[in-house]
């Protein structure tokens, strides 16, 4: 077979993600048709700048569910006379091109493109909300109570945001300090806030109906402790909670490092918002400080951190992006693009495209996140 053109790898590739193209056309279309009862989601589709993002976004948020039908070749297999070869050259005995080449170890850069969206979106949304869950669980109590309660985490927090971040996050996710564990004792403490967090919240919603109650805060717990067994201590005996001990460390760092952040906001909003209206009729009606916070308050602080929430995503792509660079990532061979680049760049003078594929992937996400972000703070202002 004969190389391809540039225009026939391009037409190649958009067929490749037919399955993309598919969900994003009926994603946008669902949400443009129903936008008036959608809520700050549904004002998001008024924004060009919003809905450039969105889009953005869904594409490699698709392209990682879809990954396994969009890849042409194992991300992490290799084929001999496929070394460095250049974009559009057929693989022998195939039928098959490697659309963008291969890398130095003779592995297809399309297909460890596309599967490393998938390892970027499994790790950063995941952290990003249990990171929140930890902020705002403890930044609730801290603004509404104030005093010595604010006072103890506030320096917490502080202690935590005086270390540069890189720094941190590299000490944090080193092979020798696991050895250490550190990363376990972490994850005992921070995984424990998601359960926290879901049972205060049913428990306040539900205080007045003991048996709605008691049914959804024993199956919240139950659910929430099994997983956390397993998460955090590998002790799930069916294996279907279970974290591999590098994604661990990279995993517990995330959520560490945007934790004391998301805390800051919380705090800093609730302090504003308490002194509402809206918060002094919950009061006067005799509901509980949690019931007030996290029903009263909480939704009503919504838009900024929705808006900080896909800021604080690409803020953590960028950052998995890093540690891979440094060869901190979650394995040697793994097809996370920070892993992807770093093996590339080796040779970028000569063969750049191993490396300059996954940057772009890498700018395009956190651009499309940063896009989202705008669009949304637009209408959260609005609203």
């Amino acid at each position: 077979m004969e190389p391809l053109s540039w225009p026939m790898i391009f037409a190649k590739m958009v067929v490749q993600f037919w399955p993309v193209w598919a969900a994003l056309i009926v994603t946008v279309a669902l949400s443009l048709h129903f936008r008036r009862r959608l809520g700050l989601y549904g004002k998001l589709f008024d924004s060009t700048v919003g809905l450039l993002g969105f889009v953005i976004v869904m594409f490699w948020v698709f392209t990682a569910l879809f990954a396994d039908l969009i890849i042409t070749f194992d991300p992490i297999a290799q084929i001999s006379q496929m070394k460095n070869v250049s974009p559009g050259t057929p693989v022998p005995g195939s039928d098959q091109w490697y659309l963008l080449g291969g890398d130095h170890l003779a592995r297809d850069v399309f297909s460890r493109v596309v599967m490393g969206a998938r390892r970027v979106l499994t790790i950063a949304p995941a952290a990003t909300v249990i990171a929140f869950m930890v902020g705002i669980t403890l930044g609730l109590p801290a603004g509404y109570f104030g005093g010595k309660l604010d006072t103890g985490l506030s320096f917490i927090a502080n202690l935590v945001l005086a270390f540069p971040v890189i720094l941190l996050f590299y000490l944090l996710v080193t092979p020798e300090i696991r050895q250490t564990g550190v990363p376990v004792v972490l994850a005992a403490v921070l995984f424990l806030f998601p359960v926290i967090f879901v049972s205060v919240l049913l428990n306040s919603r539900y205080f007045t109906n003991p048996a709605r109650r008691n049914l959804y805060v024993g199956a919240a717990l139950a659910v929430g402790l099994w997983a956390y067994s397993g998460l955090a201590f590998n002790a799930d005996p069916t294996g279907i909670w279970s974290m591999d001990p590098n994604l661990l460390n990279v995993f517990v760092s995330v959520v560490f490092v945007n934790a004391p952040t998301v805390f800051r906001i919380v705090r800093g909003i609730v302090m504003d918002l308490k002194s509402r209206d809206y918060v002094a009729a919950g009061q006067t009606r005799g509901e509980g400080p949690w019931y007030i916070m996290l029903w009263e308050i909480l939704p009503n602080a919504r838009g900024p951190l929705i808006v900080d929430f896909c800021l604080r995503i690409g803020y953590t792509t960028i950052l998995l992006g890093t540690l891979g660079f440094f060869g901190l990532g979650v394995s040697p061979e793994s097809p996370d693009w920070g892993s992807t680049i770093d093996d590339g760049r080796k040779l970028l003078s000569i063969y750049p495209h191993p490396a300059v594929v996954p940057a772009l992937a890498l700018m395009s996400l956190v651009l499309g996140l940063n896009l989202l972000a705008d669009g949304l703070r637009e209408e959260s202002m609005r609203d």
